[in-house]
């Protein structure tokens, strides 16, 4: 049998290793770590604080002339004077950041995780964790935007009908019958928009929280869908005098795809050019072709188009495109064409919007090609209907 050699070390070797050891453990951690001594300096540097320091890892420079975001540094600074522990939020813009190292487009928040370490030297040092909590703070933010915008959408037409219910219960209106109903009328249409926002509001939570994993995959045909969409707004589609053509290169494609959510994906699609052209003749077109990318689906019309400043936005929630000056006041949710964008994404495809003022708008959705199944092939390869 082996025996393990005893090999005595020289306790100077030893503690020399030891610290390589521990920097070789503290430089893998994807956490900024630095030690300072009492004058503020830095004494130590893991190597993510690359991202925050200039010179050699800041080390021998003091933490507020180092490179570091002044809001990062100040945390710092106020820790170490009051020789406290402290764990604290900070939020950074794009232009707070340090012109060697963070590169970022946006908002950004970093735990600040400080606190003394007590030693057998008179002085006492400062640890301290600089951690990203970036994804956090925007879901969060995210959060409470959806629910402040959510209150203001319901706010509003619950206020209408509350204030049609007062003057029904509190005059003498139930006698004349003709203004009655139209009161009613008006409650019931605020009633059901009120429905449509909450309907809207779970369906993009639904995407949103995972569930959109568990989509119920089985092929449908493209064509039968879109039909069902028309169908359901062929009253809208009347009353504004637009007209909707489906251009096919391939009637009869089936889509391997959550027939659900693509009838609300091209509903959304189709009732939002509807919304915003209410007073023109407008012409939609939905099409669909092959290609080596994959399936491509999209939807165009030739109403007012959409700013170029605004078609960054348009997919987020309840944002809404500032209206035409010849426009009425655009109904609707806020939520379409998010989602839209959600549900797409959960079949794996991209959307993609292009649009010249004045002239025509289209959205255009690329599937992969795994998701489109070969028809009966006993359809022509070109056909537009006109509905």
């Amino acid at each position: 049998m082996l025996k393990k050699a005893n090999i005595k070390k020289d306790p100077s070797q030893a503690l020399a290793q030891d610290a390589l050891t521990e920097n070789a453990i503290l430089d893998t951690l994807s956490d900024a770590c630095f030690l300072l001594n009492s004058e503020g300096v830095i004494t130590y540097a893991n190597s993510a604080t690359a991202r925050f320091f200039s010179g050699q890892g800041g080390i021998g420079q003091k933490i507020d002339a180092c490179g570091m975001a002044p809001r990062l540094s100040k945390a710092v600074l106020e820790a170490l004077v009051e020789n406290e522990a402290i764990v604290r939020p900070v939020i950074l813009s794009d232009r707070e950041t340090s012109a060697t190292t963070l590169e970022q487009t946006g908002e950004s928040a970093w735990l600040v995780d400080a606190a003394p370490v007590q030693s057998g030297h008179s002085q006492s040092s400062m640890r301290v964790l600089l951690r990203d909590i970036t994804t956090e703070h925007h879901t969060e933010q995210v959060r409470k935007d959806f629910v402040a915008n959510a209150s203001h959408e319901l706010r509003t037409p619950l206020a209408i009908i509350n204030g049609y219910l007062e003057n029904l219960t509190e005059g003498d209106l139930l006698k004349d019958q003709d203004t009655a109903l139209r009161f009613l009328k008006i409650m019931g249409k605020h009633g059901r928009r009120i429905a449509r926002i909450v309907e809207d509001m779970l369906l993009i939570s639904r995407l949103e929280s995972g569930e959109a994993n568990t989509l119920k995959i089985k092929p449908f045909r493209l064509k039968s869908c879109a039909l069902d969409v028309v169908e359901r707004l062929e009253s809208v589609i009347s009353t504004q005098g637009a007209s909707v053509n489906l251009q096919m290169e391939v009637p009869e494609v089936r889509l391997a795809g959550d027939r659900f959510y693509w009838t609300q994906i091209l509903f959304n699609l189709v009732e939002n050019a509807l919304k915003q052209n209410p007073q023109m003749p407008l012409a939609v077109t939905v099409g669909w072709r092959e290609e080596e990318s994959g399936l491509i689906i999209w939807v165009e019309d030739n109403g007012v188009g959409i700013p170029s400043s605004d078609l960054p936005f348009i997919f987020r929630r309840f944002y809404r495109v500032e209206k035409h000056h010849s426009q009425e006041e655009i109904k609707g949710t806020g939520l379409g064409l998010s989602i839209v964008r959600r549900a797409v994404e959960a079949h794996e495809g991209k959307i993609e919007v292009g649009s010249i003022p004045g002239e025509a708008t289209r959205f255009e959705i690329t599937l992969p090609p795994q998701m489109a199944l070969q028809g009966d092939g006993n359809t022509p390869d070109d056909t537009t209907e006109k509905l």
